[in-house]
């Protein structure tokens, strides 16, 4: 079967791949294998150079890359350059940081001299989604060479342009090609290379069922893993807030990526007193938003990714719809079997409803009326996700005692979460575990040697 670029606006197929055979694919395991042996001797100011440049190559190339993401999965080109520069700020970042924090850490005992030492542990397989099919792999792929691992990308099936776009970008940086390969494989292939002894840890990014198959498959292989899985962040707006700034903040938060994040926040809980105007001021954001062809820079933002995405997601709208929901906002597809999803907003959203426990990957945002502050936190933990969430409040210091309550890798206080490499990027409860970006990322796939010397 095929590897196609369908292009989510004109429904046309750009590019079809055959995927590799397993016998290439098993060559390349053993190339990437032997380059380990001789890539993690190299010093820290050789990949830095080689990983700067692969930054110049990202800005450089940004229009060229913004292009493929428009055509794979639907990103506005404005959006998909920004995406490209964002990984360029990441290889940057690494580059710069990576030996302080590979650095061996002095531990005080009664040895004469007693150290943690941080060293690679070899292949890292990525299994990475479409919706930021450059900036998803980045995160992985900068940490993990710049630590002196070497990296095997299974991207997903409908973005293999984007794939080997980014192979390309590191082969042109001047990093040895066996050091980091994309594989044309199924999602079949991925239990065969857990199972290669050569193949040492593995990063998902995705789905809470394939995350739970990944995890499963690496754990019988005893296999580091690294899980960045599903989201539906709580945007909790109390009734000091600025609403008006929290509301056009929450347009924007519940619209990144025409709705296909992870981050993108979903659930916004909101104190009585406030909740109509939220949604009206909300509403009025959302109305503004430009939907069009994602090859146009005034697109604000274009279809999502597959048309049977859509269709999920109408049908996720109208089970809740049907266990009592109401439509505040209406939207959604024109016609089953397109792409193009409009925002909508649901209120009188209920335990029981689809709305209220699934994540919805789209533009559909979801209104939770909370009593009170308390009442808004215990709303936002009522869930099996926990990757992400803000609270808003014109009082700071009690934002940031109710942001330690929230169930969540991250909370933002008066701000849209995001992630950047300074900081740690990773979820609790059904949304994963394991960390990226910041020291903690590069750290996930290292051994963490002990060192003892009488």
């Amino acid at each position: 079967m095929p590897i196609e670029s369908l292009n989510p606006y004109t429904g046309r197929v750009e590019r079809r791949f055959r995927p590799f055979s397993w016998a290439k694919t098993e060559a390349i395991v053993g190339q990437a294998h032997r380059a380990f042996a001789q890539w993690r001797t190299t010093s820290f100011a050789h990949r830095a150079r080689l990983m700067h440049r692969a930054a110049e190559l990202l800005r450089e190339r940004q229009d060229e890359l913004a292009r493929l993401m428009a055509v794979e999965m639907g990103k506005p080109v404005t959006d998909g350059r920004a995406e490209a520069l964002k990984c360029a700020l990441c290889c940057d970042y690494y580059a710069e940081h990576a030996e302080q924090f590979m650095a061996d850490e002095e531990i005080k005992t009664e040895a004469r001299r007693s150290f943690i030492a941080h060293e690679p542990l070899g292949i890292v397989l990525a299994v990475m989604p479409w919706n930021f099919p450059f900036w998803q792999v980045v995160r992985f792929a900068a940490p993990a060479l710049m630590a002196g691992n070497v990296g095997l990308l299974k991207h997903a099936s409908n973005v293999p342009q984007c794939a080997l776009a980014l192979e390309k970008i590191f082969h042109d940086a001047g990093f040895p090609p066996a050091t980091f390969r994309t594989l044309l494989v199924g999602s079949e292939a991925v239990e065969k290379l857990l199972e290669d002894d050569r193949v040492r840890a593995v990063t998902l990014t995705g789905s809470e069922p394939a995350g739970a198959a990944v995890a499963a498959a690496a754990g019988r292989q005893i296999k580091k893993t690294v899980l960045e899985l599903g989201g539906s962040d709580a945007f909790i707006v109390l009734a000091d807030a600025d609403l008006e700034r929290a509301a056009k903040t929450a347009a924007q938060a519940r619209m990144i990526n025409a709705g296909q994040s992870c981050i993108a926040a979903k659930r916004f809980i909101v104190e009585k007193p406030v909740v109509k105007e939220f949604i009206a001021k909300m509403k009025t954001h959302l109305l503004a938003f430009r939907p069009g062809d994602p090859l146009d820079a005034a697109t604000q933002y274009g279809p999502l990714a597959r048309p049977d995405l859509a269709d999920e997601l109408t049908q996720q709208v109208e089970d809740s719809v049907r266990q009592g929901a109401k439509v505040e906002l209406y939207g959604g597809q024109s016609k089953p079997g397109t792409a193009l999803f409009r925002p909508m907003i649901l209120s009188h959203v209920r335990p029981g409803q689809r709305a209220y426990s699934e994540e919805l990957f789209g533009p559909v945002a979801i209104i939770l009326e909370a009593k009170d502050a308390d009442d808004a936190i215990r709303l936002a933990n009522d869930s099996r996700f926990g990757l992400g969430g803000s609270v808003w409040t014109r009082d700071a210091a009690r934002g940031q005692a109710l942001a330690r309550r929230v169930e969540a890798g991250a909370v933002f206080v008066n701000s849209m979460v995001k992630s950047s490499p300074e900081m740690p990027f990773g979820g609790v409860k059904k949304s994963g575990y394991g960390r990226e970006l910041s020291h903690l990322g590069i750290r996930e796939f290292v051994n963490q040697k002990s060192i003892w010397v009488a």
